[in-house]
């Protein structure tokens, strides 16, 4: 498959941390980089960012994405999957222009993401029959080892018991964080699935120092130091 639109959805509210798609990463707004990146991967023929703010809208266009709707409201709350919203771009451009037969999203929170780790999901994409492709990398903790749930009275047993201790991670099963580097979705399973894991789901793993997505202020400034430290 040849030429993929680029998606970045940016919404104007967040609770973890206020304005975050607009806030300043070594002085350019966090939403820069998603575009930045997808300016620079030859695969990617056009960049819409779907948004419900006219401040981010106008500062998209600045950067060189088109921005041609804003987002309805009951798509822009803490409570909107971001599904629903890769399907409303999806309605909007079979409405209005043309549907992508595949597109590459790029959240705006994760800024350390390099062409080469789009490119390779991209090219996982091409060469598989996945339904999508997701970015992961490996996970610290795991659920078999050192993770647990905890009871009303705060006593805590390992989340997964199958009747086998396991001492070391090594000896566990393999786990992966999922990331927000990127998703290559085909379009017509979008639009017709409720979930992302309706379908074959492939895996792209990224470095763990790549894949820092931003929630939280100290997510924030973790990312801003590795960005300083990378550039000097």
């Amino acid at each position: 498959m040849g030429d993929f639109l680029g998606l970045i959805c940016a919404r104007a509210g967040s609770k973890g941390l206020p304005g975050k798609n607009l806030k300043l990463l070594n002085d350019k707004p966090l939403i820069a980089y998603s575009i930045e990146i997808a300016r620079n991967i030859v695969e990617i023929s056009e960049i819409i960012v779907s948004t419900d703010s006219e401040e981010i809208a106008e500062v998209a266009r600045y950067y060189g994405a088109r921005v041609p709707f804003l987002r309805p409201d009951d798509l822009a709350t803490d409570t909107a999957a971001e599904w629903k919203v890769w399907q409303h771009f999806l309605n909007w451009k079979l409405e209005n222009e043309k549907m992508p037969a595949a597109f590459v999203v790029l959240p705006p929170t994760a800024p350390l993401r390099e062409v080469e780790d789009v490119r390779s999901a991209i090219k996982l994409f091409n060469r598989t029959s996945a339904d999508g492709v997701l970015c992961a990398a490996a996970a610290y903790r795991n659920p078999y080892f050192n993770m647990v749930v905890a009871d009303q009275y705060s006593r805590c047993r390992l989340p997964f018991e199958n009747g086998r201790k396991v001492y070391r991670r090594q000896d566990s099963t393999t786990f992966f964080d999922v990331t927000t580097v990127c998703y290559v979705m085909r379009s017509a399973f979008v639009k017709s699935a409720g979930h992302i894991f309706d379908g074959e789901i492939y895996m792209h793993e990224v470095p763990v120092e790549r894949s820092i997505d931003i929630d939280t202020q100290l997510d924030f400034d973790f990312a801003e130091y590795l960005i300083t430290r990378r550039e000097k």
